[in-house]
């Protein structure tokens, strides 16, 4: 089974003419994805992939059910992309860009929590379910088997090497998330276990985490309020960041004594969450989790 996505997913790609938009629509269709529609303004009629082009999600939507849309369109236009597929009807929203002013995020988000949608990302590699062998965004697939294992993540090249060791000592997926490396997303990590906890496929969550705000503390907090039964294990970017420079994603920033790894290290012990030193050391935790 899947969280958010699979087999059954029908899938938009908005600005699918662009090169990345085109690639990327290629290698999805060839993992499974169910990929329906495309849309761009003044686009409508074209082909890509075999997928039918249309002006705008709305038109699209005259033709084919649609479930989720997948948004590769640059930063500066996300917002308008974001709100047109809401406005439609989406209801789950992958936004891959990197640069979306934080202000469009924030509206982004707002107006999906009014619709009931999600909204994964911004600055996201996407989601992929490898049980389902349903993908959206650009996560590589070669790197993921099914198996009984729930990944969030902040990173994505972190990511993947982290579930290409897994994977290579036997241990599969059930689903795996980038929740997006921006100060703001709209899919959280206290969110995105809440759906692991009720996949009856994933028996333990493996949270890939960076210093910088605050969403592995809030994680601690739901699992010492008995919120998440499910074991969890995690491992931390940035043990060695020197202290008051800014690092990596724009969502790695450290304000004051939150999001610092001293900050979430406490946090995970007192939650009895254990963290692997390396991204090697996942696979033992791993073991001895399931």
């Amino acid at each position: 089974m899947s969280i958010l996505a699979g087999s059954h997913t029908k899938v938009i790609v908005q600005g699918i003419t662009g090169s990345a938009a085109r690639l990327h629509t290629k290698v999805m269709l060839d993992y499974g994805t169910q990929i329906v529609a495309g849309a761009r303004p003044g686009a409508a009629g074209e082909v890509v992939c075999g997928v039918p082009v249309y002006n705008t999600v709305e038109e699209a939507l005259l033709h084919h059910q649609i479930d989720a849309s997948v948004l590769f369109v640059p930063g500066r236009v996300v917002k308008n992309a974001a709100e047109e597929a809401l406005d439609a009807g989406i209801r789950l929203l992958v936004i891959v860009a990197e640069r979306v002013p934080l202000h469009d995020t924030i509206t982004i988000v707002e107006k999906a929590e009014e619709y009931g949608a999600t909204i994964i990302g911004p600055n996201t590699p996407g989601l992929i379910s490898p049980p389902e062998h349903t993908k959206l965004g650009f996560v590589p697939s070669q790197y993921y088997t099914p198996g009984p294992i729930g990944v969030a993540s902040r990173s994505g090249t972190l990511t993947y090497e982290i579930v290409s060791r897994l994977t290579s000592a036997g241990i599969g997926q059930t689903t795996c998330v980038g929740v997006g490396g921006d100060p703001i997303v709209g899919l959280s990590f206290p969110r995105t276990l809440a759906l692991f906890e009720k996949d009856k496929d994933t028996d333990a969550i493996l949270l890939i985490c960076e210093i910088g705000g605050t969403m592995e503390e809030e994680v601690s907090e739901l699992v010492k309020k008995g919120k998440i039964s499910k074991p969890i294990f995690a491992y931390i970017a940035g043990r060695t960041a020197p202290v008051g420079k800014r690092v990596g994603h724009a969502g790695a920033i450290i304000e004051g004594n939150r999001g610092t790894i001293e900050s979430k290290l406490q946090a995970f012990e007192g939650a009895g969450i254990p963290v692997a030193f390396t991204p090697a050391d996942v696979i033992g935790i791993a073991r001895k989790i399931l």
